[in-house]
């Protein structure tokens, strides 16, 4: 039945099964009080919760199948809002962080659902990431990893974010809000792991804050020669809505887009109607549930329907 979705499996070139983790965790400290009483991955940006855009990027990865790693709190809010999945055609498992114990604890706390040959892209919950051919290069950055890959974004207040260093074209190191920043690319929050990341991650001691850092699994990577930056370049959007500025210039950005273009950013919806996952009954089902608004009329559009 439509509530009971198969664990769906997305297999590269050479036959290793990819998994999604959403990383949708975390305090939220820099929102606050907006997050006192709710996680701010269900916050909207624009026209869609938060969660939406991470989950999109994942499924234009060609990602089915989903981890969404939560507090006990919220974890309830997730599955009321996106249940199993199989609204989209994917299949969505629940995943408790009982404390913000940092991004790589996410591999950690997801291994016992993991295979050992499964490979692993990682997604911070409050970041998006917009562009022509973001599909394509999701896709073929997974086929070409061969160890670990990151994405990186020239940034204007580089002292603000982990930042990767270059010899040549070559990386050679990867540091946190550096005072005499080398470079101006930042880390953004979407990583690619092979299989070997859920050996890796136990090596990782956690730092002066008491955290499994991300960086720290990425430095694993680079001192065996075996991380892949890969920049995003000037067609490409990365915003990181982590505080209310940025939580605001997001949906100003997203509004502009979808305003002017007509076309909506991180509509779940569409991107599995497109790539076949579900069929127009099932969107139309969708259109009946949520009558009267934007969305659905944007979802009519899709199918063909008459507004």
């Amino acid at each position: 039945s439509e509530n009971n979705v198969s664990v769906l499996r997305y297999f590269d070139n050479r036959g290793f099964s990819m998994k999604g983790i959403i990383m949708a965790g975390g305090k939220g400290s820099r929102l606050s009080p907006v997050t006192s009483v709710i996680s701010k991955q269900l916050l909207p940006v624009y026209d869609k919760p938060m969660i939406y855009y991470p989950l999109s990027t994942l499924m234009l990865a060609n990602i089915r199948d989903i981890f969404i790693i939560s507090d006990p709190l919220n974890v309830v809010h997730y599955q009321n809002l996106l249940g199993d999945g199989s609204t989209w055609g994917i299949n969505i498992k629940y995943v408790v962080q009982n404390k913000p114990n940092g991004l790589a604890e996410g591999l950690i706390l997801c291994k016992k659902f993991l295979n050992e040959d499964d490979n692993i892209v990682l997604i911070c919950g409050d970041n998006i990431f917009y562009g022509h051919n973001l599909a394509k290069l999701l896709i073929e950055s997974i086929k070409n990893n061969n160890g670990a890959s990151v994405f990186a974004c020239r940034v204007n207040n580089p002292k603000d974010f982990g930042i990767v260093n270059f010899k040549g074209n070559i990386p050679i190191s990867i540091e946190e809000k550096p005072k005499n920043p080398k470079s101006n690319l930042a880390i953004t929050g979407l990583y690619i792991y092979d299989n070997s990341a859920l050996k890796k991650v136990f090596k990782i001691e956690p730092s002066k804050r008491g955290e499994l850092e991300i960086s720290s699994l990425n430095q694993l990577y680079l001192e065996e020669n075996k991380l892949t930056v890969v920049e995003l370049g000037r067609g490409y959007t990365w915003l990181d809505t982590g505080n209310p500025d940025a939580l605001l210039t997001a949906s100003q950005f997203i509004q502009t887009i979808e305003k002017r273009q007509g076309l909506k950013i991180c509509c779940p919806e569409e991107i599995a109607f497109n790539n076949k996952w579900i069929n127009k009954d099932k969107i139309s089902k969708l259109i009946y549930n949520n009558q009267g608004n934007d969305y659905s009329k944007y979802l009519k559009k899709l199918i063909g329907l008459n507004s």
